[in-house]
């Protein structure tokens, strides 16, 4: 699940090495939070969130059984964008 994300979101950002992707595994479900760089936050998004949960769709369909949850993990740093 870990290299499909991967692959996805490396197409999308400008600074694919600045991808990290935290795996906590379930029974059941497998949760994956994402951060990228704050600048490519936007271009992971989409508009209104479209491009977001269209890689949300596509994990959920490869996760077969399993629930898979992707988080977008937003930088916490004060003034920035």
């Amino acid at each position: 699940m870990k290299a499909l994300v991967d692959h996805v979101v490396r197409g999308l950002v400008q600074h694919p090495d600045e991808i990290r992707i935290n795996t906590v595994e379930g029974e059941a479900s497998i949760l994956l939070e994402l951060s990228v760089a704050p600048s490519d936050l936007a271009r992971v998004k989409g508009p209104e969130g479209e491009t977001l949960r269209a890689i949300r769709a596509v994990l959920s369909a490869a996760a077969g059984r399993r629930k898979a949850v992707l988080e977008l993990v937003e930088p916490s740093g004060g003034d920035e964008e």
